[in-house]
């Protein structure tokens, strides 16, 4: 049976095979588009990463990732108030939120949808000359960005765009979805700065605190395209973890699949029309001394598709990538002190990238 199919991790073999399929620079995609019934071994992953693998809409109804409203929230007396609240306790208890009315036309993020698919979906000759690798490119085409860190390749092909200190020249993006992702991180910038005031302020910190750390200057963009996979039972979408950043804004089309540990129980992300989801990354909550969480989530694979998804990462401008970032003096209560170290963006990245997906939190490296 396919289930009983395990691929030799340890072996020669497997790491010629990660070798050949980045030689190809055709993605996850090329590979499936050329009929297969079956997913190559590389792709196979251990059956510690898929324990508890439900279908999507198989997990407890009773939990469900928040979802908050922001329309008209400074209208009404002690609007603003109540969504500080809620803000407060989507990110202590579940590191995660979905939200509404944020100020962000659907056509835009319609059209974002449609321009990151547009650019997974040209030829493979087209796609190859942004295949690369290599950080200190500022637009690239790859898949999975830790194969060889990792045992098992992840079902995903993504294009990332590196917005250091908040800038891109528009010309360096690829012509096909150059227009979607203008118009979408115009607008996504200022939910961020919206964002951050009303964090700083669920933390009980003064409106303009996380921004004058200067610790979500810098954004990488990452779009994921998701092929229908023949074999979902046997890989994922994305391997479990948590994400590096300050913060993370994530926009998912309607097919589904993203879910969040919560509880020990995996919870899918239902996709909400017109919403986008709002995770808390690992230096928010080593900053914050464990008052926000960092999420934990995946990616299923399925038999249908393509799943579409773009995710903006926060990070400190370049100038602040060395800036030691610890527990915020005024969350740091007498009795308990810190819960961690100081650490710099860069170190926090070098750390993450050696240890790659692998299912286990980067912040017990920073513990005290």
């Amino acid at each position: 049976m396919a289930s009983m199919r395990v691929a030799n991790v340890d072996s020669q073999d497997f790491n010629r095979a990660k070798a050949e399929f980045d030689q190809t620079k055709a993605g996850v995609k090329g590979i499936l588009d050329s009929g297969i019934l079956k997913i190559p071994n590389i792709f196979i992953h251990p059956p510690e990463n898929l324990l508890n693998n439900p279908s999507p809409g198989t997990c407890n109804p009773n939990l469900q990732v928040p979802v908050i409203d922001l329309e008209g929230f400074e209208g009404f007396e002690g609007g603003k108030e109540v969504k500080i609240s809620e803000i407060r306790e989507a990110s202590e208890e579940w590191g995660i939120f979905q939200l509404v009315n944020h100020g962000i036309l659907v056509s835009v993020l319609d059209e974002m949808i449609e321009g990151v698919q547009g650019f997974h979906e040209q030829t493979k000759e087209v796609k190859m000359e942004w295949y690369s690798r290599e950080h200190k490119q500022q637009v690239r085409f790859y898949s999975n960005g830790d194969l060889y860190e990792s045992k098992a390749v992840n079902c995903r092909d993504s294009i990332s765009c590196h917005y250091a200190d908040g800038s891109l020249d528009p010309n360096a993006l690829p012509l096909v979805s150059r227009r979607a992702i203008q118009n979408y991180m115009e607008r996504i910038i200022n939910l961020k700065n919206a964002l951050a005031e009303l964090l700083s302020e669920a933390l009980g910190l003064d409106t303009n605190y996380l921004e004058s750390m200067d610790c979500m200057k810098t954004t990488t963009l990452v779009c994921h395209y998701y092929p229908p996979c023949p074999e979902p039972d046997l890989t994922l979408g994305a391997t479990k973890h948590s994400d590096p950043s300050f913060l993370t804004i994530l926009l998912q089309d309607g097919i589904g699949g993203l879910q969040v540990l919560q509880r020990n129980q995996w919870i899918d992300v239902k996709p909400v029309k017109g919403a986008v989801i709002v995770n808390i990354g690992d230096l928010l909550q080593l900053v914050s001394n464990d008052k926000f969480k960092s999420v934990e989530h995946r990616v299923l694979a399925a038999p249908i598709g393509p799943r579409i998804s773009a995710a903006c990462f926060f990070y400190p401008s370049t100038a602040n990538n060395s800036k030691p970032y610890g527990p915020i003096k005024e969350l740091v209560s007498d009795e308990g002190g810190p819960i961690y170290r100081e650490t710099d963006h860069k170190e926090f990245m070098s750390y993450y990238g050696l240890k790659g997906l692998d299912g286990t939190s980067s912040l017990s490296y920073f513990k005290l």
